[in-house]
């Protein structure tokens, strides 16, 4: 019964009908497509159609129509419409054409060239080259060749598989044969659907029975493989090109996945080249313009000739061998008259001289081409004379290595030369080392490198002999990777590395794209010996990206950060008061030191002059006006060019009258001008000087004193000059209140009091006390000075927690805060064993926990954290300790229920699919009982196998399972179960498996040990029962252990009592089964018994014994028979391995007399004592004659006889079969198998053997088509005999069906 075909889904939810239409009409044929995007063709007769005049073709969403205009008798014809996979045939039939067809018309009408052929004329069968859609093209009239009528409507040829051949289910199509004319191309096509299929299929092409066309591929011969990932269908192509009548034979497709295999058989005619008899030689030298790979028809030739490189070429040894290949009457009618010649022989006689008229005589109008195929035709192999072996046509070294070129030359004493590109190598230096050695000669080059890629020449005599060397570069590695860079908007970055070459080629790439030099000049490539650098100018934030260098043997990554970062205000400018001719000075301090700015006075510019002065030093910007007059009071405001704000303070002019007063006034100091009380706190940053300048009043000129701390610091004016200059300094409990070389100054002045001290540092912080005194009185203030300074730094950071490309790092805040509160944190990151800190934020962080990004994973990293206040950055605090950045793995996959008991539950699962760089520290489970959301752990700690058994468990409860994978990252998700799991133990029926070795008799010999491990099942746990014979078995003589899936039978020394049928019975309540193992124990043979000498004649003596009473346990395989002299009693062995109980002893020697023994053997060995003849034979002196007997001739010829049948199998699908018989028969008979009464003899799937009598029959991988009836024929002269059996192929049933 044939297989039912396997229906697909056509393409076309619409398809064309067949018509009749009228004469000189328009007719349309229209198709709906499934799918609005479908690519939709028309053919016609296998060719397709072209929009034309005659056609139209339109496409609007998924409808499609043909409409063919003024229809004439030329287009009755077959067409076809492709969408896909699917391909609809239609016939076209015209009424007029059918009645008032004539038959005396002419039977062709030039058409267009992509018109079919007229409808009177047969239709044009399709080159071999174009293979429709889905699988080649049957023939025209396939229909008519399948024994039915012509079908006048629709053909619907998706993905049909041919019924005419028995398919096995991997090829969705298979190559069909296929014919082609010499020189032409052909393509096979075979289809196979992965969707069922495990694995990738593997095609293998022959040619005959074993020639694998794997290893033929090349010039004629190419094999192509392609995939549909929408259908899953991969599709094998074999090419042909320009076919050979050699080609031509049968083939072989075979497709196998794992343990699926499928063949098809096919063939391939070649027919010879068409040539037309009046063929002009002019035609083939024409030379051709179009490019490689077109296709020019030659004149007066039906096939196509490929136009490739060698345009202009043809093979004209065919041609040109002709002895007349251009008659009188076949040229053309220009052409005059000629007697038959030889061009051939013209061409090859003639000197080069006379070429150009010869072809001129003849008509030849391509000389060029003519002149390269007559130069290949006269070229020869000559024979070397000067050289023995010449140099190889070329050689390939590797850079810095050296290389040894060697001849021989027919002549010991010859000199040679060495050439290279042409230039004679000069023997200098230890670059070239030339050697000779008899016929030998030796060209050493040593160090090789890329000037040493050339060609050399080695010149004996007249003669040369030519190689050429090619130095190859080795791989370029990467000594130093790129840094990773964190830049801002505008700045210029570098990333440099460092390669093992000097000179080396190197490609730069950002985010997978090769980086060129534009007209920006955005990227600039610079070499300097071994190292490489890519600049970006201006980076921006496009910039962003992973930036890769790659070389020939390696690579490296880096990732560019560009931040746009806010300009922040470390020092804003304050509100000044100041005397007349008195220095004004504003300062700001920013944080990018390359921000420019400009000072505004009312709104309006300041511009620099004499008295004003504007500064920019790194970041501190300064404007400062000299001896300050009335007109300089104002609001002065700095704007940073590019942002939005600007820094305003105010500058107060102090006007100070003194009026001349002839009395004692008490010194006043003036601490309220500003606005500032008597305790008002002066700021000062660290390292800043300290400038405290207090206005005093008084006359006489008080005397000031500073102190701090309750410690007094006078410093005295005692002149009342206006310039008076002299100051005395004094020492106030040991300290040193002013010094040349201190930092702290104290200058009075008449009307102000100065206390300057430079670089202050965080001691310096207090009250401090100005004290005036004169005649009149005193007066006293206190100023609170507190110095400001960056935070101190954090402690080393800790590592909370890393994920795939990320961390969490926490820290403890500073701690000194440096008086001011801590705005944020500025953290920073590098590689381990890198050298350049990453920024990872340039805006102050809060808090103390941060997650940083953007990492690789499986680096190691260290991360360290700045302290920001208002006065600046701290220095940075320790490395955290080195972490890689690792991702938890995926969930465990494949969690199932391996067992199941009334108390525990066995798992299984496999490792994650994705690991990830961190192996796998172990997995956690854990179980939930219905009812409860509480998930607790099946057991304490990890463990490092897939599989657990988990214990205890309350019986009957239903328990829902979960696995975890742990890795130094944490856990994974879960793998759970699909449904909670009953904890009670399943019932399964006793089932006893023995071993393939043991269904027969087990031959042990006497004192070996005996060790049988028979497998069970059962649930729950079996009852296990070893008897012997029906016996109980002797525990002193036999040890049995059983488990839970087996017994263990053990003999540790086997006697001969041991032999027996020993059964095995496992029993689970009223459920049973049995098995039995045969054991024989076997031992040497006892001596054969009545050895007598039954005659005695000539040179022979008869002799006969009878089998020994103990055989071993087990057959005797033979006899020993053994010869003495009773002179010596040396012993030899007349005849060994004996299977009969009497023999002739001959060849004895006359005058003799002799003793005989004989040993018993069997498959254990010989017996330990003989049995020895109790007479003796005498061997007479004189001579007899010996009539021998006449026996009349015996026949042995016999029919076939088969001897043990074929035996009905069944086997599994894709596992080597075999079939085997025994037959004998005189002579040996000829033996044929046959499958389903068909010769299979010759079919590649079977192998047949033949040993001994022994028949068997081998199908490789078989497949459900190969099951049937297989029948073996033994034919001779004496007759025949069959023998025939039924084969089984079973389909292959996966786990996942069992558990189903």
């Amino acid at each position: 019964m044939p297989e039912p075909t396997k229906k697909t889904v056509s393409a076309f939810s619409r398809k064309p009908k067949s018509q009749t239409a009228d004469l000189r009409g328009v007719v349309v044929f229209e198709a709906e497509t499934e799918r609005a995007d479908a690519k939709v063709r028309w053919q016609r007769d296998a060719k397709d159609i072209t929009v034309s005049d005659k056609y139209t073709i339109t496409a609007e969403g998924n409808k499609h129509s043909l409409t063919i205009n003024d229809a004439g008798p030329e287009d009755a014809a077959q067409y076809a419409v492709i969408a896909g996979t699917s391909k609809v045939r239609f016939e076209l039939k015209l009424r007029e054409a059918e009645a008032k067809a004539d038959p005396a018309a002419p039977a062709a009408v030039e058409t267009p060239s992509d018109a079919a052929p007229p409808a009177g004329a047969p239709p044009a069968t399709p080159p071999a080259t174009e293979h429709p859609v889905g699988s080649p093209a049957p023939p025209a009239n396939a229909s008519e060749s399948n024994g039915h009528g012509p079908d006048t409507g629709t053909h619907d040829e998706s993905h049909h598989p041919d019924t005419r051949q028995d398919l096995t289910g991997l090829f969705t199509d298979k190559p069909q044969s296929g014919e082609v004319n010499a020189g032409e191309n052909i393509t096979f096509v075979a289809k196979v659907c992965a969707e069922s299929l495990l694995k990738k299929p593997t095609v293998r092409w022959f040619k005959g029975k074993w020639m694998d066309l794997a290893s033929k591929s090349g010039k004629h011969l190419q094999l192509k493989e392609l995939y549909d990932r929408n259908t899953k269908v991969y599709t094998f192509e074999m090419h042909i090109t320009a076919a050979k009548p050699s080609f031509a034979g049968a083939y072989r497709c075979e497709v196998t996945s794992r343990d699926k295999f499928d063949s098809c058989n096919f063939d391939l005619v070649v027919h010879d080249a068409r040539t037309a008899e009046g063929f002009d030689i002019r035609t083939a030298f024409r030379r051709t313009s179009v490019s490689a790979g077109s296709k020019k028809t030659m004149a007066g030739q039906a096939s196509s000739v490929d136009v490739g490189d060698d345009s202009g070429e043809l093979d004209f040894s065919g041609l040109l061998k002709k002895s007349s290949f251009l008659k009188s009457g076949q040229r053309t009618a220009h052409a005059s008259a000629e007697p038959e010649v030889d061009v051939w022989d013209i061409l090859h006689k003639a000197p080069p001289s006379e070429y150009e008229k010869i072809a001129f005589q003849y008509g030849i109008t391509d000389l060029r081409g003519m002149l390269k195929r007559l130069k290949k035709m006269k070229k020869e192999e000559k024979k070397s004379a000067a050289f023995l072996r010449k140099l190889d046509p070329a050689y390939q070294i590797e850079k810095g290595h050296k290389i040894k070129l060697q001849v021989e030359v027919a002549n010991p004493d010859a000199e040679v030369k060495w050439l290279k590109n042409g230039q004679e190598i000069q023997r200098t230096g230890s670059k070239y080392i030339f050697e000779s050695v008899g016929n030998k000669r030796f060209l050493t080059i040593n160090n090789c490198s890329l000037s040493d890629d050339a060609a050399y020449t080695c010149v004996v005599g007249d003669e040369k002999s030519v190689t050429e060397l090619f130095v190859k570069e080795p791989p370029v590695l990467i000594v130093r990777n790129l840094e990773d860079q964190m830049a801002m908007k505008g700045d210029r970055v570098e990333f440099e590395c460092e390669v093992s070459e000097e000179g080396a080629q190197v490609k730069w790439e950002k985010d997978g794209v090769e980086l060129t030099r534009d007209e920006s000049f955005k990227y600039r490539f610079k070499k300097d010996g071994c190292k490489h650098t890519l600049i970006i100018n201006e980076a921006s934030k496009e910039d962003c990206g992973h930036y890769r260098v790659k070389t020939n043997g390696g690579q490296s990554v880096a990732e560019l950060m560009v931040q746009e970062k806010d300009l922040e205000v470390y020092q804003s400018i304050a509100d000044l008061t100041v005397k007349a001719k008195d220095q004004a000075v504003f300062k700001c301090e920013v944080s990018d030191e390359n921000v420019k700015g400009i000072w505004y006075k009312n709104g309006v510019e300041v511009k620099p002059d004499a008295r004003t002065h504007i500064t920019h030093i790194g970041r501190i910007h300064k404007l400062t006006i000299d001896e300050v007059r009335p007109e300089d009071e104002g609001d002065y405001t700095f704007v940073p060019e590019g942002y939005a704000f600007n820094l305003s303070a105010k500058l107060n002019f102090l006007e100070v009258k003194i009026d001349y007063v002839p009395r004692q006034d008490p010194p006043k100091i003036h601490l309220d001008f500003s606005g500032r009380t008597a305790d008002s706190t002066i700021v000062v940053v660290a390292g800043n000087k300290l400038r405290l300048d207090v206005p005093i009043t008084g006359d006489p000129a008080p005397t000031v004193v500073w102190t701090k701390a309750g410690k007094d610091k006078p410093k005295m004016a005692p002149g009342e000059g206006k310039k008076d200059t002299g100051f005395i300094w004094t020492l106030k409990d040991g300290e040193v209140l002013s010094d040349a070389g201190g930092r702290v100054h104290v200058e009075s002045t008449k009307g102000h009091c100065i206390f300057t001290m430079e670089g202050a540092e965080r001691q310096d912080e207090g009250v401090y006390s100005v004290t005036v005194r004169n005649p009149a009185g005193e007066d006293t203030a206190d100023i609170n000075v507190k110095v400001v300074d960056v935070p101190d730094p954090p402690q080393a950071p800790r590592i909370l927690s890393v994920g795939e490309d990320s961390c969490v790092v926490q820290w403890d805040p500073p701690l000194f805060d440096g008086g001011q509160p801590v705005l944020g944190y500025v953290l920073e990151r590098k590689k381990t064993k890198s050298y350049r800190w990453m920024r990872l934020n340039f805006d102050p962080y809060k808090d103390t926990t941060y997650e940083a990004k953007r990492m690789i994973e499986g680096m190691a990293y260290e991360m360290r954290v700045y302290a920001v206040n208002s006065i600046g950055m701290s220095r940075p605090s320790p490395a955290s300790q080195p972490f890689v950045p690792i991702a938890p793995s995926s969930e465990p996959t494949g969690l199932c229920v391996d067992d199941i008991s009334d108390t525990t539950v066995s798992l299984k699962w496999r490792i994650p699919e994705r690991v990830g760089s961190a192996p796998i520290d172990g997995y956690g489970v854990e179980y939930c009982i219905e009812g409860s959301e509480e998930w607790l752990p099946a057991f304490e700690g990890l463990t490092e196998r897939t599989s657990v058994v988990i214990r205890d468990l309350p019986t009957g409860e239903k328990v829902q399972f979960r696995v975890r994978a742990y890795n130094v990252a944490g856990p994974s998700a879960p793998a759970t179960l699909p449904h909670a799991i009953t904890v009670r133990e399943i019932m399964q029926r006793p089932k006893i498996w023995i071993p393939r070795n043991l269904r027969q008799t087990l031959i042990k010999k006497v004192g070996e040990t005996v060790n049988l491990v028979i497998p069970f099942q059962g649930k729950p746990r079996p009852k296990v029962t070893w008897t012997k014979n029906g016996e109980p078995l002797d525990p002193k003589q036999v040890s049995v252990r059983n488990s839970d899936t087996d017994s263990i039978f053990f003999i540790r020394r086997t006697e001969r009592k041991d032999s027996g049928i020993y059964e095995l019975q496992v029993q689970i309540e009223n459920v049973e089964d049995k098995a039995s193992v045969t054991i024989q124990i076997v031992d040497l043979p006892g001596p054969p018994q009545n050895l007598k000498l039954v005659d005695v004649w000539g040179f022979n003596v008869a002799l006969e014994w009878k089998p020994p009473k103990d055989n071993g346990n087990c057959d005797i395989t033979g006899y020993t028979i053994q010869k003495a002299d009773k002179k010596t009693m040396e012993w030899y062995t007349v005849f060994e391995q004996y299977r009969r109980t009497h023999c002739v002893v001959s060849d004895l020697i006359m005058g003799n007399e002799y003793v005989f023994r004989v040993f018993s053997m069997n498959v254990v060995g010989l017996s330990p004592e003989p049995c020895i003849s109790k007479d003796s034979a005498y061997i007479q002196k004189t001579g007899m004659e010996y009539k021998p007997p006449s026996y009349k001739e015996h026949d042995f010829s016999e029919a076939p006889k088969f001897t043990h049948p074929l035996v009905n199998r069944s086997v599994i699908a894709g596992y080597f079969a075999t079939l085997s018989c025994s037959v004998r028969g005189i002579p040996k008979p000829k033996i044929t198998w046959y499958k389903n009464k068909m010769d299979i003899s010759n079919e590649a799937k079977y192998r047949m053997f033949s040993k001994q009598g022994v028949l068997t029959l081998e199908i490789r991988k078989p497949c459900p088509f190969d099951g049937g009836v297989y029948t073996c024929k033994a034919v001779n002269a004496s007759g025949e005999d069959t023998v025939e059996c039924k084969l089984e192929v079973r389909p292959q049933v996966m786990k996942e069906d069992i558990k189903k």
